[in-house]
């Protein structure tokens, strides 16, 4: 059992300078210890917090001298616990995670415990977000008309929400229209340093969004989560990790003028991507840093996911302190924070000399390097030089279906589709722009380029230069600052010139919130099969996650938004090509409406201001008037309806005992689907709209909810019907089993009958079978998303069998209670000539003590082939959660008392 912190003596007490004391902390260097100096200073933030929660039962001494001597254990992939100070949660994943801590209540109330010691253990940060769907874009009144929709379609859901701000304890509700949950975390949130009773110790986070690594641009350590190990770790369940590798990130010299955040992100990620910084972190350092703004910082944190490490930490410094102090923070909570930090040696002083520290490998990147870039047309780390755009467009138009292809036939290339919009004549070809919108908070927590992009639409439109009527533009910034920054600048005028009206607060198009295009220019698109684009300042551009009928999809910093908006295409090379026609027939080029850097710090310079930030959040404390109105009941068990299409009880913990189930294996599954590459989170669990003809609408429509009230997956993710109907529902799935016909089917083998992945589903499971899935490398890549965990769960799958797994997605498998296997190195089911109409038996011992993380299994097959795969079960932890049954079951039997 627990005992008395055995590091008790390293307490000391931290002073401040005018005299009295800020509180007590626990010293690193008063350890003595000289390898602690070496040490990256992200690796120094899991020491501080495995020293201050040693108890020798769940973080031990041993742990900590793991930490300490990190040089020789991370090359060893040795296993640590982690727990964070506090738990981020986003309004589409905080849904699901307050479901289920409702519905843990009523286990712990009919197992005969308590349902009030049901609570976060941690401080939880719940921000709702996600929640504009972009359904009135050009409009003076945007903001309000969507909000407005937003209150009547997902009333039931915020109003859940605000029952769990009063239900549970410890948790901070952010009402909806506030912002985006990153740039909220980043602005507000935030600590940087904790004091709690006294107690002062790091800030650091997990986050039910892969993004949550924004804020690591912050110094402060967080990094995304499955939603079901978020919800572990907010009952005081420590985290399991893998004691990660560290890459030395550094940074010289100076972005060239007009070169954008956007770009030089754009660059590290494919710079990380190729070196190979998965299940890794990343430390930026060097003399370039002083170079960059915390948003800048912000920015390239943020797209830890896309380059795949766990996350990219900026270590605090100076330019943190100053956007401490810019957002409105105190200068006695900075004062605390900049006082804590130099006495535990956990701030970086460029002013002074700087100790070498170790890395486990080293990348270098000279910003004048960095040139204007895109990403595209189908992930985000494919990275095209502005330059080479348009030839690289030509080449994906001719290579082959792929992530670099389209495979539309010469001839075909330069059709026209002649349409009438609104009453006038228009054309359409293929590249032709028909989205572009300013979103997501990869940009959006960036002044400079959101300036930047003000400051391309005011040239824009002094010159006379227009966006076509029918390309669906909008501006959804990350922050209630931004908007009043673009209004006091006197900016926002000529971006709504434009139609880059303010949709609203929250992810939209780049989480397939974009709403409806024109009725025309879908029908031109579809009966032309015309390859659209959509230009997003996002950061994921993933196959049909966009919109169903843009293919191609690129990544661009705003100023590039706008100006591929008003050029109308991607087909077209800026440096030597017009991008429109000024009001005196001038030809008018992409150089002739680009602002200096200069320009743009001056702007941002006179227009940044603290009370701005001040002004916005207070508003946090206050709400709004339609979120004010929304009536909630008291109770601490929630009374579930059964009519809802948004919330419902979902079937986990139905037959849940005292004696866990212990360690199982599978028997004669058949193959469910059978997958090549990159089959991300969105392909698994989608979390844009509800397509028509797909089984979630006719579940709804079974209920009598009208197509104009279908919303998205993600809305409706408090309901596991329908997200258990929405597994594996993405338009752009590609199975195997239907060779070459792209969608959300699968063929049940033993009839050869090719239906719905769900209808499939349901049938394997009315007939006592238990299902397997095949998949390729990078299985469940992209967002984390533990619905793309708990949908195959509750449709059957009992394991999945892949060259590689997204690290968050193997988690929640985990669990979840599926198994994980990868094939053997050189090995997958092509080599091994499996085509998945085989029968899948996957022995697994029969207790915990007699299987060990990442142990070989043998997988038989029916037809007599058997193969060998690593199980990926990577800690004992985790061997303890399938032993009984999944994570939350295993929260809940200790929080009783069961078996631990």
């Amino acid at each position: 059992m627990a005992c008395e912190n055995p590091f008790k003596s390293i307490l000391k007490t931290l002073e401040r300078p005018g005299g009295g004391e800020f509180g007590t902390y626990f010293s690193l260097p008063a350890l003595g210890d000289s390898r602690i100096d070496r040490l990256p200073y992200s690796i120094r933030i899991l020491l501080e917090s495995a020293i201050r929660n040693c108890d020798e039962f769940q973080v031990k001494s041993k742990d900590v001298e793991k930490i300490i001597d990190w040089e020789n254990t991370s090359p060893r992939q040795v296993e640590i616990p982690f727990k964070p100070a506090r738990v981020l949660l986003q309004d589409f994943t905080g849904v699901p995670a307050v479901v289920d801590l409702a519905c843990m209540r009523d286990a712990m109330n009919s197992l005969g415990g308590d349902p009030n010691k049901i609570n976060p253990l941690v401080p939880v940060d719940l921000v709702i977000d996600h929640s504009v769907q972009v359904d009135v874009a050009r409009s003076e009144n945007a903001v309000q008309a969507n909000m407005e929709l937003e209150f009547h379609r997902n009333k039931e859901r915020f109003g859940f929400l605000k029952w769990g701000s009063t239900a549970f304890h410890n948790m901070l509700v952010v009402p909806p229209g506030s912002g985006i949950v990153h740039q909220v975390n980043l602005e507000y949130l935030g600590r940087v340093v904790f004091n709690t009773n006294g107690l002062l110790y790091p800030d650091s986070v997990v986050g039910t969004d892969s993004h949550t690594t924004m804020i690591d641009g912050l110094g402060v350590a967080g990094w995304g989560v499955g939603g079901i190990e978020a919800e572990a770790a907010m009952l005081g369940q420590p985290m399991s990790m893998v004691l990660p590798g560290v890459v030395g990130f550094k940074l010289t010299g100076k972005l060239k003028d007009g070169v954008k955040a956007t770009d030089l992100v754009l660059n590290v990620t494919q710079m990380l991507r190729k070196h190979g910084v998965v299940g890794k972190f990343v430390e930026f350092y060097g003399e370039g840093m002083s170079e960059l703004s915390l948003a800048d910082r912000a920015t390239i944190a943020n797209m830890s996911p896309e380059y795949g490490a766990t996350m990219g930490f900026f270590p605090v410094d100076h330019v943190t302190l100053q956007y401490l102090k810019l957002t409105g923070r105190s200068e006695e909570t900075v004062a605390m924070i900049e006082s804590y930090l130099r006495a535990n040696k956990m701030f970086v002083d460029y002013n002074e000399p700087q100790v070498e520290r170790t890395y486990s490998s080293y990348l270098e990147l000279d910003l004048k390097d960095v040139e204007p870039c895109i990403s595209g047309p189908k992930r985000p780390h494919d990275r095209v030089p502005l330059k080479e755009m348009k030839a690289d467009w030509h080449a994906c138009l001719d290579n082959r279906v792929g992530f670099k292809g389209f495979a539309v036939p010469k001839e075909s290339q330069g059709k026209v589709a002649e349409f009438t919009f609104n009453g006038t004549p228009a054309q359409l070809r293929h590249g032709d722009v028909v989205i572009a919108a300013i979103t997501s908070c990869t940009n959006t927590s960036n002044p400079s380029v959101m300036l930047g992009a003000a400051l391309v639409a005011r040239k824009a439109c002094e010159l006379g230069l227009e966006v076509k009527p029918w390309i669906k533009t909008s501006l959804a910034p990350g922050s209630g600052v931004v908007t009043k920054y673009l209004q006091k600048s006197g900016l926002q005028t000529y971006l709504n010139q434009l139609g880059f009206n303010i949709v609203g607060y929250g992810c939209t198009t780049c989480i397939g919130n974009s709403g409806d295009i024109d009725e025309s220019v879908a029908s031109a698109i579809t009966e032309n099969d015309l390859v659209a684009a959509a230009v997003l300042s996002g950061n994921r551009n993933f196959e049909g996650r966009v919109h169903p009928l843009t293919r191609a999809n690129y990544l661009a910093s705003p100023p590039l938004v706008v100006a591929y908006a008003l050029a109308g295409t991607v087909d077209i090379d800026f440096e030597t090509e017009p991008i429109g026609e000024g009001k005196d027939g001038r030809k008018v080029y992409l150089r002739d409406i680009w602002p200096s850097n200069e320009e743009v710090a001056t702007v941002v310079q006179s227009n940044v201001l603290p009370d701005m930030f001040m002004a916005t959040y207070e508003a946090i404390t206050k709400g709004n008037p339609m979120w004010n109105q929304l009536a909630t009941p008291s109770s601490t068990l929630y009374a579930w309806d059964p009519t809802s299409t948004y919330i419902h009880d979902p079937p986990y913990f139905k037959s849940m005992t005292m004696s866990p189930p212990g360690l199982h294996g599978v028997k004669d599954a058949y193959c469910l689907l059978n997958f090549g590459d990159s089959i991300t989170t969105d392909h698994i669990s989608p979390a844009g709209s509800i397509h028509r003809d797909s089984s979630a609408a006719r579940y709804l429509m079974e209920r009598g909810v009208d197509r104009r009230d279908f919303n998205s997956y993600g809305s409706r993710r408090g309901n596991d019907e329908i997200m258990a109907r929405g597994t594996f529902a993405n338009i752009r799935l590609v199975n195997k089993f239907l060779k070459g016909e792209v969608g959300p089917k699968t063929i049940h083998i033993p009839s050869g009958e090719k239906l719905s992945v769900y209808d499939v589903a349901m049938r394997y499971k009315s007939e006592g079978h238990a299902t397997i899935i095949l998949a390729g490398a990078e299985y469940g890549s992209g967002s984390s998303r533990d619905w793309a965990a708990k949908g195959p769960m509750l449709l059957g799958v009992k394991a999945v069998i892949a060259k590689s797994f997204e690290r968050i997605h193997r988690s929640n498998l985990v669990g979840m209670g599926i198994i994980p296997l990868c094939f053997k190195s050189g090995e997958d089911a092509e080599t091994l000539g499996l085509t998945g109409h085989e029968r899948y038996t996957i022995n697994l011992p029969n207790s915990v003590s007699e299987i060990r993380p990442g142990q070989d299994i043998t997988v038989e097959t029916d037809n007599g082939k058997s193969f060998v795969c690593t199980l990926r079960f990577d800690t004992e932890v985790e061997l303890a959660y399938f032993d009984h049954g999944g994570i939350l079951q295993y929260a809940i039997r200790n929080l009783i008392g069961g078996r631990h």
